[in-house]
């Protein structure tokens, strides 16, 4: 490809990849999106720009927010290629699939232009407001279960003295405004990995509007549908190799393309109410009453492997996530994990073939196009081992079932805490409560069970005289023996 061109509206004509090919001049914004990162532009953005290369919803198109200060690149990225990005799919094979996605109409930088933001929720022609703000951006307290009224973020939107900063502050004062102009509520849909995020962000978001106005917390909880979704597609961050390979081999100059695996699935609870919603079943969505099975089968199967993965992997020293997938030992243990610990706490799926299910979770972390990172898995761990992994944990722990594989990957995430690998390679430590974690963790000698007791994370299960065993059991072979022998030992244990 001798010459390449800069990805944009009047550049569509000549570019030689697969492109809208609609007139996106004729579509209207019907979606505002918070938190536009990589997932969203290779997920729902992908099947909104698919309805619309049919012909449909060409008046859902959707105004991406940035909500935090570091979402700034990529709305300056985003607007001067006009919304327009490049979304590769990488095969086992090798062989890699194209398009240009056009369903990003708009892009706003909330911390800039809140009242731009808020006033493009509050607009009418906006029926949906979904979400992609992470498993730790809903506020809820690990040990109440409840909405954090005390966050200082929160607190500060709560008094008004200033225009709103937090995502609960811009979304309830959208709502509110709609209220006073009486304009019908939108849709509020999470696409965020947790069990009934539908209803974790009604509780979210109607106990923030309560403390705001308690009659709009009634409006909110009573007008306002939340229906929940189950979201699926391996989405790495990009590199920069990935975007001097769509230059160098598609031709296009493409400021923040997205490179993810083929699979994709989205299971969406059908309740939007007056605010309607585009037909997305013709894109491949699955429309169900109860998204609930398949939630739990993707947290307890999919994103909990991916934690048992991610710290033993590293420790080990590999980097991503298909090294240790084509690991036949780590394979193995991931396979055993999910048949004799996370599948006996899920109820039959509808439609879904759960041994399959299994199969191919462990097919596509062994994907080597992908390039995932282990260290982009073991980010944030105090978000997400509470949501993935302590559930069956608990569940397993409340039936006598086995909980041996569970142990060793709190274990592990023990190990990993500490700060450096089996090699003595440092490992930097991402994570909201990492002073707090890496303390505990350092204390392993004086106290084996000393990482248990960050209450915050696991509550009442540091009680448990089975769990503690089988953790400190692992966490001293893990440091006797390193991660590939205590894997064969638990194996070998577990399957006696």
């Amino acid at each position: 490809m001798n010459r390449a061109t800069a990805l944009s509206e009047d550049s569509l004509p000549s570019v030689s990849i697969p492109a809208p090919q609609y007139d996106r001049r004729g579509v209207s914004t019907g979606i505002v999106h918070l938190g536009v990162g990589a997932f969203h532009r290779s997920h729902q953005a992908m099947f909104i720009d698919r309805l619309m290369a049919q012909g449909h919803a060409l008046d859902w198109g959707i105004c991406g927010v940035g909500v935090l200060p570091g979402d700034r690149r990529i709305t300056d990225v985003l607007t001067a290629q006009d919304g327009l990005y490049t979304l590769v799919l990488k095969h086992p094979d090798g062989s890699v699939e194209p398009r240009v996605i056009g369903s990003i109409t708009e892009c706003l930088h909330a911390p800039a232009d809140p009242e731009a933001a808020i006033e493009r929720m509050a607009a009418p022609s906006t029926r949906i407001v979904s979400l992609t703000i992470t498993e730790g951006g809903y506020n809820i307290d690990p040990v109440t279960g409840g909405f954090d009224e005390h966050n200082p973020a929160v607190l500060a939107d709560l008094e008004g003295d200033a225009p709103p900063r937090t995502v609960f502050g811009l979304v309830v004062e959208a709502l509110r405004r709609r209220r006073e102009r009486d304009v019908p509520p939108f849709a509020v849909v999470s696409c965020d990995n947790l069990q009934g995020n539908g209803a974790l962000a009604r509780s979210a978001f109607t106990s923030f509007a309560r403390r705001l106005e308690p009659a709009l917390g009634d409006w909110v909880e009573q007008e306002v549908h939340f229906p929940s979704s189950m979201v699926d597609r391996i989405t790495p961050v990009t590199t920069e190799s990935d975007i001097a390979a769509v230059r160098d081999r598609f031709g296009v100059i493409d400021g923040w393309p997205v490179v993810c695996e083929p699979f994709e699935q989205w299971v969406l609870e059908d309740s939007f109410g007056a605010a309607g919603r585009p037909p997305l079943e013709l894109a491949g969505v699955q429309l169900v009453d109860d998204v609930a099975p398949y939630e739990l089968m993707k947290l307890r199967l999919l994103n909990a492997s991916h934690q048992a993965l991610c710290y033993l992997g590293y420790l080990h020293g590999y980097r991503y996530v298909h090294e240790a997938a084509q690991d036949p030992v780590f394979a193995e243990f991931l396979r055993t994990f999910m048949e004799r610990e996370a599948k006996p706490t899920l109820e039959p799926v509808p439609g879904v073939d759960l041994d399959r299910y299994i199969t191919t979770v462990v097919e596509r972390f062994a994907n080597p196009q992908v390039a995932d990172t282990l260290a982009r898995i073991c980010a944030d761990t105090s978000d997400r081992i509470p949501k993935f992994l302590l559930p069956v944990l608990r569940e397993q722990r409340a039936t006598g079932g086995a909980i041996e594989l569970a142990a060793l990957v709190v274990a592990s995430w023990a190990r990993y805490a500490e700060g450096v690998d089996e090699h003595g390679a440092a490992i930097e430590v991402v994570d909201p409560l990492r002073e707090r974690l890496t303390a505990a963790a350092s204390g392993h000698e004086a106290n084996p069970a000393a990482f248990l007791e960050v209450r915050e994370v696991f509550g009442d299960l540091a009680d448990d005289e089975r769990f503690r065993h089988a953790y400190v059991q692992s966490l001293r072979s893990l440091h006797e023996r390193g991660a590939p022998a205590t894997l064969v030992r638990v194996l070998g244990e577990a399957t006696a």
